[in-house]
Order: structure tokens, then sequence, then C-alpha cells
């Protein structure tokens, strides 16, 4: 069965992440055969799918060559300068398995998967940007509402200051022009917002069952050690927003969502748009979180007023056809009854395409 886990997941590396995939299927085929692996992945044997025990291994393994543990290994890995000759990829691999087979278990069985992504700032960028302007054409206001963000599986909280992060389209730059962190949003289309206003951030806060401190060398390694090493984009993009969130520190709590939210959002800002944001976390909530949470911000909406708007912002994954996904910004504003799929885009926030229709 743990090999099987182990295939699956070298098979959704594929076309994205060559080292990873190979990496995954050689520790498949050890397992088969009762290698080391085996000894490294003691105590996970009923691990299911959601449990992502191969991501689990990759991550560990990509920890040791990060903590210059395994010099032969890193020869193969992007990420500290090396070149994957995937080959031989296995076969330097075995001696820092066997070293530290032990700390490998260990980590592996204490680890959550997060890839706490910076790239998704972008799509929620844009997002916050039509949610302000409608709820204050909805309220009658001319300026667009000041926002207050409440993210639900925050993680290290990197998509905290959507505001703080420069998008570059074209000539134009939104955001802060001045920011460490700079995207191409790779954008197809333009959100349905008035981009020349200023995205005004007056609050923000985050949860998480299990928070990253990404003040730490440990929070930073945590959060590094699950980029695929072979990406380096993204490797480049995480390097930034850790040294963003170096200089603009956010506390993410350590809390379920729905008890956290309801916390949050029985506190009410009068003049300020309330809005809950989380982005591929529902698949790890457990049904009776998701129904708590439903009802903990049903409760919130009912209480909405022009005055004192909330919105929903989600970014997630939804089936289409067959066993394909694809991730889809979805917005509803409350109380002004407005229902908004406003498009889709990569897993990791780019690229993404801006294609309002009604959210169903």
């Amino acid at each position: 069965m743990l090999a099987e886990l182990f295939a699956a997941a070298a098979r959704g590396c594929r076309d994205r992440s060559p080292l990873t995939q190979r990496l995954l299927d050689d520790a498949a085929g050890d397992l088969r055969r009762g290698g080391v692996t085996t000894r490294i992945m003691a105590g996970s044997e009923r691990d299911r799918e959601g449990a992502v025990p191969g991501l689990r291994f990759a991550g560990a393994v990509h920890r040791l060559v990060l903590e210059g543990r395994a010099p032969d290994l890193a020869k193969h890995y992007p990420s500290v300068g090396g070149q994957p000759h995937l080959p031989t990829l296995w076969e330097d691999a075995l001696p820092a398995l066997e070293q530290h087979a032990d700390l490998l278990r260990h980590r592996i069985a204490a680890a959550v998967v997060q890839t706490n992504e910076p790239g998704r700032s972008a799509p929620l960028y844009g997002g916050l940007l039509v949610a302000a302007q409608e709820a204050a054409k909805a309220a009658g206001r001319q300026v667009p509402f000041c926002v207050r963000l409440l993210e639900v599986g925050a993680s290290g909280g990197l998509n905290l200051r959507p505001h703080h992060v420069a998008y570059r389209l074209d000539d134009t730059v939104l955001g802060d022009p001045d920011s460490l962190l700079v995207l191409d949003p790779e954008w197809t289309g333009r959100p349905p917002a008035d981009l020349t206003h200023r995205l005004r951030v007056v609050g923000r806060a985050g949860c998480d069952l299990n928070p990253v401190d990404v003040s730490t060398e440990d929070g930073r390694l945590h959060l590094s050690s699950f980029v695929w090493a072979d990406q380096l984009a993204r490797w480049n993009r995480l390097r930034d927003a850790l040294d963003l969130a170096a200089t603009d520190p956010v506390r993410v709590e350590r809390s379920a969502g729905p008890e956290w939210l309801a916390r949050q959002l029985a506190r009410v800002e009068r003049d300020v748009l309330t809005v809950v944001w989380h982005s591929v976390v529902w698949q790890y909530v457990s049904p009776a979180d998701r129904a708590m949470g439903r009802a903990v911000l049903a409760d919130a909406a009912a209480r909405a007023t022009a005055k004192t708007p909330l919105a929903l912002l989600v970014f997630e994954p939804r089936r289409t056809d067959g066993d394909d996904y694809r991730f889809e910004l979805l917005l509803k504003l409350w109380p002004a009854g407005i229902s908004l799929n406003l498009g889709h885009g990569g897993g990791h926030g780019t690229p993404f395409t801006w294609d309002v229709t009604p959210w169903e």
C-alpha cells in the first residue's frame, strides 16, 4: 500500500518535478524490496493518501540536503546549486538514507506537509481589489473599503501581506513597487476592478493547526524542504517571501479554524470589509470542521451590514471532468448577496486567468 502511495505521488510530479518523481519512483521500488525506505517509513505503513507519505519523505530528504548532511546527494539538487543526473540519483541517495534513517523516520512521523506558496498572493490581491470595490458599490460608497484579512490554514502566514508585494504587469507594477517580493502574476485578462485603487489592509490574522514560525531557521527550513528542489522559480519566490516576512511579521495562531474564526468574527469593525481567506486547505479539513466553519460563517453573514460587510475569498481545487482538478478563485459578499467565480489558475497561484462567472 505504501509503495503504491509513493508511486502515485511520483505520478503527481510528472512534468513538474523530474527530480522528485524519480526519487519517489525509486523509493517505491525500494519499499517493495524491503530496503532502507521500509525502515525510514516504519510507523507510517497504514497512512492513507491524504497523509501524503511520499511528499513527507521527499521533504525530509530535501531538508537533509539543505542542512548539508547529504553532500553526495546535494549535487543533484538545484536548490543548493546542483544539477540532477537521474540515472544515479538513487545510488547517491542511499548513503544518506542509511546514515540518517532514524532522523528521517522521526521527521517523517512528525511532519505535516506545508506548501505555503507565496505565488497565491497574486490572485488574492486581485480578488481583494474586486471585493473591496464591489462591497463599496453595494453600500453606495465612492471609495473602496479597507480590508481586514483573516486566513484559515495560514501555515507560515506568507500570504497575509498581499499589499506589501509587487505585482509586475507589462510596464505597470501593482502593490508595493519597493517590495522584497516581486511576482509576475502571469495574468490572462484582468480582475474586474479599478487597478489604480490602492489596496488598504488595516488588519491581519491567521490560524493553523500546525503554524510555522518563519522567524526561525527551523521554520524556514521546514517550508523550504517542501518546495520541489528543481522548481527554482518557486524556490526563489519563497526565499524572497521569507525575507519579506522578516521585515513585516504576522503571528499565526495555533488553533482549529472554526473556533478561531468564531472568535475573530465576533469582533465587528465599522467601515471595514472583513475577508475570510483560505487557499488549498479545504481538502485537509475534516467534514466536521467543514460543517462547523460553514455555520460560523453563515452566522456572521447574517449579521453583516452595509457598514460592516463580510466576504469569503477562496482559492481551492475543484474537480473537472474525470479525475482532473483546476484551481478556482471564488468570492462571496454579504450583505450584497454577490457570488462570483473570478477565474482559475495554477495551483501555485500563477498563471491565472480572470474569467468572471456566477459561483454556483
